[in-house]
């Protein structure tokens, strides 16, 4: 089931640039099934919830979200903020090193964040640090961030997976760090056979005492429900995610599993070109959201989970409930596109990206409702690649399934919308005015005012049909303990699991 034939040769390769790491021969690594193909290793060049769930195990971020998603220290080990808002000075932990031996020091940080704020990385993320006007570091282990204006987001943004820390000598020399990547994490990187495996292993020298636990860390790439239920049952995967609700009770009725489910932070959405010509009139979209039977497509395309009518997970203290807005309603919705003068033999375009299964699924599914109230759609196949470059970056598309990464703080998910920016192309200066307003206020209740608006216009205009945040379940062999999701960002940590 799994061939590792060639991977250790790969893996020599690449240990030369990860001197001073190795992997204990005490013990088997843990086997991981991951649900999908990552698309990068490079932090500060995704959006995939899938690469950030193996390079949470890599990198480390200068603050990070404990079990109740309140932000702790972490290569950082103090901050403060001025009483105007405009600096923040971060004391740094010492005696960190990266996986190329590179001592930790403030130098790094600022590199890094150079580096994500230059255009030329070409980084989804680079709006989210806007605020920071110039970075600054008085000794090795001080660093201070200079903002242009107050920045309610910047703690949570420094806590998420798009600000783990490089090394500069790295950063300095072009290194790749999509295919080896290097941080200061638990684990260090091994190989990464494409669309097969990634191999980690255990970073001795770990900044927490005892962590790791386990020797390594063996993501296996399986998109196919058989090869993981049956890889679950045999023992040769310890770690399974996203298993799909129809496989559950099998797997729960083995004596070696256990079973764990959790509401995800993800925005399952249909998102919508606003710019194409069959797409820009506001009854059409309307007409979209009251075709599809959400709870269905969730329990059918995913593994369940709860409907949601804005671009906000019910999860978030910021979060306003508008499912009501737009309820299944085939007979109106194809009323509704009759009087807009909907073209019925306009046939759209619906991308789906291919290494995300569970997405492939719920096009499928959308499909057959938009045809049952006449919309025709062709399915376009894409691989994520393709998806991300072609899809979200050009909005080469006229529909599209996906699923929007959890964030610490609202604007991280909000960020740029009401602009011609974002892929779906919907304008709306005021709530691009509301978004910005809130990102500089900083008391919760002054901010939850804005939001609400911002998110009612989000259900009214229907840029997307918001489908819901899914249940997400995953499974472990008994044997295996301590293993902790990220609040939010639905990333796994793998630093205190063990396998007994």
């Amino acid at each position: 089931m799994r061939n590792r034939n060639g991977r250790w040769a790969l893996a020599m390769a690449a240990a030369l640039a990860l001197a001073g790491v190795a992997a204990s021969a005490e013990g088997k690594a843990l086997a991981i099934a991951l649900s999908g193909n990552p698309d990068t290793l490079d932090p500060q060049k995704t959006t995939g919830t899938l690469t950030f769930q193996v390079l949470k195990s890599v990198y480390d971020t200068l603050v990070e979200p404990d079990k109740q998603a309140k932000l702790v220290p972490a290569l950082a080990e103090s901050w403060k903020a001025s009483a105007d808002g405009l600096s923040w000075t971060f004391k740094l932990r010492k005696g960190v090193s990266f996986h190329n031996g590179d001592a930790f020091s403030s130098k790094d940080v600022k590199a890094t964040l150079d580096r994500i704020r230059d255009p030329a990385t070409a980084s989804p993320s680079t709006s989210e640090y806007a605020a920071i006007a110039g970075i600054e570091t008085p000794d090795d282990y001080t660093v201070v961030l200079r903002l242009t204006k107050p920045s309610a987001p910047l703690l949570s943004t420094l806590a998420s997976g798009w600000s783990a820390i490089l090394p500069k000598s790295l950063i300095d020399s072009g290194w790749d760090f999509a295919s080896k990547p290097v941080g200061t994490g638990p684990f260090a990187f091994k190989a990464w056979t494409r669309d097969h495996s990634i191999d980690l292993a255990r970073n001795p020298k770990y900044w927490i005492k005892g962590s790791p636990k386990v020797p390594g860390l063996s993501f296996d790439i399986v998109t196919e429900r058989a090869v993981l239920v049956q890889g679950l049952l045999a023992g040769t995967f310890d770690f399974g995610d996203e298993v799909e609700s129809a496989d559950l009770a099998l797997l729960a009725k083995s004596p070696d599993i256990k079973v764990a489910k959790y509401a995800s932070s993800l925005v399952l959405v249909l998102s919508i070109n606003t710019s194409r010509p069959a797409l820009k009139d506001l009854r059409v979209r309307q007409a979209l959201t009251r075709a599809i039977d959400k709870q269905k497509i969730l329990d059918s395309g995913y593994a369940g989970g709860t409907p949601i009518g804005t671009f906000d997970d019910p999860q978030d203290p910021y979060y306003k409930d508008f499912t009501g807005l737009y309820p299944y309603d085939p007979a109106r919705a194809r009323k509704e596109l009759e009087v807009a003068g909907y073209d019925f033999d306009t046939v759209l375009d619906l991308a789906l990206p291919q290494n995300y299964p569970p997405h492939v699924k719920a096009g499928q599914v959308y499909q057959s409702y938009l045809e049952a109230v006449g919309i025709k759609t062709k399915i376009r196949l894409v691989d994520w690649s393709t998806w991300i470059s072609d899809v979200y970056t050009n909005a080469n598309f006229d529909l599209t399934v996906i699923g929007h990464t959890g964030k610490l703080d609202p604007d991280g998910r909000l960020d740029g919308y009401g602009t011609q920016a974002r892929y779906v192309r919907w304008e709306n200066p005021k709530v691009a005015a509301l978004i910005e307003q809130a990102r500089g206020v900083l008391d919760f209740s002054a901010r939850k005012k804005l939001y609400d608006q911002v998110e009612e216009a989000f259900a009214r205009e229907a840029p997307f049909v918001f489908l819901g945040a899914p249940t997400v379940a995953y499974v472990t062999r008994k044997d295996v303990t301590g293993f902790i999701k990220t609040p939010k960002l639905d990333t796994y940590d793998f630093r205190y699991t063990e396998k007994k």
